[in-house]
């Protein structure tokens, strides 16, 4: 079945009964919680548990609004605030700023894979790395089982990249794959080797990959403007912005930095 596309203007909605029930505004609200991004506001989702998903149908959510996080699939729906935006890179007018490209010849010496996810204990000891990095008061709580839920749990059509010098794995993204878009997951890598910028590197060889294969666009997830953690996307440019349903060109928060 056929969901269409709502940058062509399509009720999609109308042809499969899934985002009929999306676009009637029907799924059940989280409670009000704290924003994790911005201090002081205060944050909402809607949204719905599902086992699998084809990942076409899952492209027609993403183009309107949704992201997914294991096998929730959800939408913010904050009363008061419209601060986040999807954002999204456009493969084909897509252009490195001058710190990017230093960054993609720092990793040179980088072997990219792609891969069927594959959460072994290489995988799982690195991501272990990353969490006592990033973020010290959860390390002590991740298992190589929470981490397949959250992750690995085969809910969508998903590939994993892995990125390794020498014999040694030092970064993985996880990403979401269909014939219009590739959708960035979560991307983690060795701080031991956090000078290389690996994040950098990674979304640039992944919008590569997606030249490769074929698929138009880089669905980075959410921008928020005011959120230090969400600033660096709107660098990947030209992006284009999800606002009111139709994917607008525009730079997120002025000229990009470096470009």
């Amino acid at each position: 079945m056929n969901a269409g596309n709502p940058d062509d203007g399509v009720d999609a909605g109308a042809q499969d009964p899934l985002l009929a029930w999306v676009d009637r505004d029907e799924l059940p609200r989280t409670l009000p919680y704290p924003c994790p991004y911005v201090p002081g506001r205060i944050a909402r989702q809607r949204g719905f548990l599902a086992e699998g998903l084809d990942a076409e149908r899952y492209h027609d959510l993403m183009d309107r609004g949704f992201r997914r996080s294991g096998q929730l699939f959800y939408a913010m729906d904050c009363e008061q605030c419209r601060a986040c935006v999807p954002i999204r890179v456009p493969v084909a007018t897509f252009a490195p700023s001058r710190s990017q490209r230093r960054a993609w010849r720092k990793n040179l010496d980088i072997a990219v894979a792609v891969r069927r996810p594959e959460c072994d204990a290489a995988t799982f000891a690195l991501y272990r790395r990353y969490l006592a990095h990033q973020h010290p008061g959860h390390a002590g709580d991740e298992t190589e089982a929470s981490l397949r839920e959250s992750l690995y749990a085969p809910v969508v059509d998903t590939m994993e990249m892995t990125y390794s010098l020498g014999d040694r794995l030092v970064a993985v993204s996880l990403l979401d794959v269909c014939s219009r878009s590739v959708s960035a997951v979560y991307h983690f890598y060795d701080p031991e080797f956090a000078d290389r910028s690996l994040g950098v590197f990674s979304v640039l060889a992944e919008i590569e990959w997606c030249k490769q294969i074929g698929v138009p666009h880089y669905y980075l997830g959410y921008w928020i403007e005011g959120a230090e953690t969400m600033h660096y996307k709107a660098n990947y440019g030209p992006h284009e912005l999800l606002r009111d349903r139709r994917w607008q060109p525009g730079c997120a928060d002025g000229p990009r930095q470096d470009a």
